[in-house]
C-alpha cells in the first residue's frame, strides 16, 4: 500500500508485509501503533500485501485497501478492515464495502474498483515481492535490509524494530 504514516523522506522504511484477514496482523497492529508513536515521522511504516491463500478474502481486502488509498483513508481502512477478520472470513466482501462506508468513503466506487481489479497490478506486485525476499507468513516486517517473521510469534519483534531503527538513525 503506498499509503505511509509519514512524510516520504523518512530516514528508516519498516515494511510491514500484511494479510488483510490475518488475526495476526491485527493483533501486530498494536506494534504499528507504538512504533509510529515511539519514532513519528523518523520512521516510514509502510504497508505491503501478502494475502494467504488460506484467506479466501484476503485478496480482495487488499485491493479495497489500495481503494482506501485513493480515498485518502489507507491506514484507517486497514486497521478497521482487522478489526473485523473474523466477520471477513464469514461475509465475505460485504465487509468491504461497509468498512468503507462507515469510515465516509465511497463504498460505490470500492465495489467498482473489485469488479474492474484497478489495483490487481498493486497487490500481485506486492505479492510477487515478498515471495522474492521469501516471505512465507504474515505479518512479516522488513527494515533495514533485515526480515523478521512475525507469523511465528510476534514476541520480541517491536524491540528488535526498535533496536535496527535505532541504528539505522544513528547511522
Amino acid at each position: 500500500m503506498s499509503d505511509s504514516t509519514t512524510a516520504p523522506a523518512s530516514p528508516v522504511v519498516l515494511e510491514a508485509w500484511f494479510d488483510l484477514q490475518c488475526p495476526d496482523c491485527f493483533a501486530a497492529l498494536d506494534d504499528v501503533r507504538a512504533l509510529r508513536e515511539t519514532y513519528g515521522d523518523r520512521l516510514d511504516v509502510q504497508l505491503r500485501h501478502f494475502p494467504l491463500a488460506k484467506h479466501k478474502h484476503a485478496y480482495a481486502a487488499a485491493q479495497a485497501a489500495e481503494e482506501a488509498v485513493e480515498q485518502g483513508k489507507g491506514w484507517p481502512y486497514v486497521e478497521a478492515l482487522l478489526a473485523r477478520t473474523d466477520e471477513l472470513g464469514e461475509r465475505g466482501e460485504a465487509v468491504l464495502l461497509e468498512v468503507a462506508a462507515e469510515l465516509g468513503l465511497d463504498a460505490e466506487e470500492f465495489d467498482t474498483a473489485l469488479i474492474d481489479g484497478r489495483h490487481l497490478l498493486t497487490v500481485d506486485a506486492d505479492e510477487a515481492e515478498g515471495k522474492a525476499i521469501k516471505v512465507t507468513g504474515t505479518p512479516t516486517y522488513v527494515i533495514g535490509g533485515e526480515r523478521l517473521d512475525g507469523g511465528q510469534s510476534q514476541e520480541g519483534l517491536r524491540g528488535r524494530i526498535s533496536e535496527i531503527a535505532d541504528g539505522l538513525l544513528k547511522g
